[in-house]
C-alpha cells in the first residue's frame, strides 16, 4: 500500500513536471512569436499557437505513441525512455529531414495562390485545418485507435479551402490537385501492404533462421541431455546385475576408457567397453548441433543490414540539407563502413554470451537492435509527421508578421522546439492507450518482431520522403505489425475494423470539422 501511495505521488510529480514544461515553453514562446511577427494581429497570434502546440500535443498522442508502441510492447524500452529518443530524433527528424513534406503540405494539395486570398482568409484556412485535425485526433487517442495526422491536415486544409472556395463563388473543386490527390490516396493503399509486405519477408527469415533454429538447438541439446541421463542410469542398473566377475571386467575397461576420453585427439576406436562406447555416440551427436550458429552469423547479418539500411536513410535523406557534399561513392563507402563496424561489434558481444541462455541472449542482442531501429523511425517519423503542425503554423506566422501570402521563411528553431516539447509531452499524457493498441493488441510482440516492424516500416517511410510524398507512417507501421502477425498467426484482424474505420473516415471528419472552424473564425473576426 505505502509503495503504490509512493508510486502514485511519483507519476502526480513528473505530471506536474511535463505540465510546467509545456506551459512554461509555451509562454516563451508567445512572448518571442509576438515580438516576431511585430504585434501584428495578436489575438490571431495567440489562437494560432494554442491551436498549432495542441496539434502538436495530439501528434504526439497517437503519432508518436504509434511510433513506439512496438519497442515499448515488446519491452525493450519504457515509456520514460521512448520519451527522451521521441524528444532527440522526432525533433532532429523534422528539423533536419521534414523540408520536402512541409512543402507538399502547404503547396502541393490545394493551390491556395489561384484562389486569390486575402492574407486573412489564408490564416482561417490555416488555423481551421489544425484545429479540425487537433479535434479529431484527440477522440482517435482517447478511443485507442492509431490514425494519419498527414490525412487529418489534408483533410482540414482541403475542407475549409473548399468552403472559402464556395463563400468566394469560384469554381471551388478545380482548385483541389485531384491528380495529387489521387497520388497520395494510392500511397494511402499500398503505405500498409509495402510495410506489411517488407516485414513479412523480414520477420519471416529472421524467424526461419534465427528463433526456430535456436528453439530446434536448444530442444535437441535438451533431448540429448535427457538421454545421457536415461542412458547413465540404464547402465547404472545394468552394472549393478552383473556378477562380481562382470563387474570386475566391466569397470576395468571403463577405467582404462576414462583415461582416454576427455583428451582432444583420442581415438573412438580405442574405446573397449559398450558405456564410453554409448557415451561417445551422444556426446558425438551433441557436438554436432552448433547452438551458437545464428547468433554467430545471422545475427550480426541482420545488425549490419540494419545499421546499413538507417545510415543510408540518414546520409541521403536526413543529411542532405546540410549539404556535406559528400559523392555518391563516399557516401557508399560510409554506409559500408558502418555497417562493417557494426557487424564486428555485434559479432564479438555474440561470442561473448557463449555460455549464457541461448534465448535470452539472442533477444537481447535484437532488444539492442530495436533501440537502434526505434532511433531510426523515430528520425523518420520526425521527417514526416511533425510537419503536419509545424508546416501550417510556420505559414501562418509568415502570413501575419508580412501581410502577404506568398511569404515563407525557414521555420524558427525556437518554434521547431516548442512544438517537439508539446509532442513529447502529448506523447506522456495520453498515448498509452494507442501504445497498448500498437504494442499489444494487433499482434505479440517481443524484441525480434518488433525489431523487424521498425526496421521494415522505417524504410519504406523514408523511401516515400524522399520523394515528398507525405505518407501515413501509422498505415506503414500497422501494415508493419499485421506482417509479423501473418508469419505468428496471432494477427488480431477484429481490431482491424474499428482502426479501418477510423482510417477511412479520417479526412472527411477532419474536413467537416474544418469547415465548422473556418465558419466560426469568420464570424468572429
Amino acid at each position: 500500500m505505502v509503495q503504490k501511495n509512493k508510486s502514485a505521488a511519483n507519476m502526480k510529480t513528473i505530471n506536474i513536471m511535463f505540465a510546467a514544461l509545456l506551459i512554461g515553453m509555451s509562454g516563451y514562446f508567445v512572448f518571442w512569436g509576438l515580438g516576431y511577427t511585430q504585434n501584428n494581429h495578436s489575438v490571431l497570434f495567440l489562437l494560432a499557437t494554442l491551436f498549432g502546440i495542441f496539434m502538436a500535443f495530439n501528434i504526439g498522442g497517437n503519432d508518436v505513441a504509434n511510433s513506439f508502441g512496438t519497442s515499448v510492447g515488446s519491452g525493450t524500452l519504457t515509456v520514460p525512455q521512448a520519451l527522451m529518443i521521441a524528444a532527440v530524433f522526432e525533433v532532429s527528424g523534422a528539423v533536419i529531414a521534414g523540408g520536402e513534406v512541409t512543402d507538399t503540405i502547404r503547396k502541393g494539395i490545394i493551390d491556395l495562390n489561384e484562389m486569390h486570398l486575402e492574407p486573412m482568409q489564408f490564416v482561417y484556412i490555416m488555423m481551421s485545418a489544425l484545429l479540425a485535425a487537433a479535434l479529431w485526433l484527440m477522440f482517435a487517442t482517447k478511443k485507442g485507435l492509431p490514425v494519419s495526422t498527414t490525412h487529418a491536415i489534408i483533410g482540414g486544409m482541403v475542407g475549409s479551402a473548399l468552403c472559402v472556395g464556395f463563400m468566394n463563388g469560384g469554381e471551388t473543386f478545380s482548385l483541389v490537385k485531384w491528380d495529387k490527390m489521387g497520388e497520395i490516396a494510392a500511397s494511402w493503399v499500398l503505405s500498409p501492404v509495402l510495410g506489411g509486405l517488407v516485414s513479412y519477408i523480414v520477420f519471416s527469415q529472421i524467424k526461419k533462421n534465427v528463433l526456430d533454429y535456436n528453439a530446434w538447438a536448444d530442444e535437441t541439446v535438451r533431448g540429448l541431455k535427457q538421454e545421457k541421463k536415461a542412458y547413465k542410469e540404464k547402465h547404472r542398473l545394468y552394472f549393478e546385475s552383473l556378477d562380481e566377475a562382470g563387474k570386475i571386467a566391466c569397470a576395468t575397461a571403463m577405467a582404462k576408457d576414462a583415461q582416454i576420453y576427455n583428451e582432444p585427439d583420442f581415438d573412438p576406436e580405442e574405446l573397449e567397453s559398450s558405456y564410453y562406447k554409448g557415451l561417445y555416440e551422444i556426446d558425438n551427436r551433441k557436438q554436432g548441433v552448433d547452438s551458437y550458429k545464428a547468433l554467430h552469423s545471422w545475427v550480426p547479418f541482420i545488425a549490419a543490414i540494419g545499421g546499413m539500411m538507417i545510415a543510408a536513410m540518414l546520409i541521403f535523406k536526413g543529411l542532405k540539407n546540410l549539404h556535406l557534399g559528400m559523392s555518391n561513392v563516399n557516401s557508399f563507402l560510409t554506409i559500408f563502413m558502418i555497417g562493417a563496424a557494426i557487424w564486428t561489434a555485434t559479432f564479438v558481444f555474440a561470442k561473448s554470451l557463449k555460455r549464457k541462455d541461448l534465448e535470452k541472449s539472442t533477444f537481447q542482442i535484437f532488444s539492442w537492435m530495436q533501440v537502434f531501429t526505434a532511433c531510426g523511425f523515430a528520425f523518420s517519423h520526425g521527417a514526416n509527421d511533425i510537419a503536419n503542425a509545424i508546416g501550417p503554423f510556420s505559414a501562418i506566422m509568415d502570413v501575419l508578421r508580412t501581410g502577404d501570402v506568398g511569404s515563407q521563411n525557414a521555420v524558427p528553431p525556437v518554434a521547431m522546439l516548442t512544438f517537439g516539447v508539446a509532442l513529447i509531452v502529448g506523447l506522456w499524457f495520453i498515448g498509452k492507450e494507442v501504445i497498448k493498441t500498437v504494442g499489444t493488441s494487433l499482434a505479440e510482440m517481443h524484441p525480434s518482431s518488433g525489431f523487424s516492424a521498425e526496421l521494415s516500416a522505417a524504410a519504406v517511410v523514408m523511401g516515400a520522403s524522399l520523394i515528398g510524398l507525405p505518407v501515413s507512417s501509422t498505415h506503414i507501421l500497422v501494415g508493419a505489425i499485421l506482417g509479423i502477425g501473418l508469419v505468428n498467426r496471432n494477427a488480431n484482424w477484429a481490431l482491424m475494423k474499428p482502426i479501418g474505420l477510423a482510417w477511412v473516415i479520417t479526412l472527411p471528419a477532419a474536413a467537416v470539422l474544418s469547415v465548422v472552424c473556418y465558419l466560426i473564425l469568420n464570424a468572429v473576426f
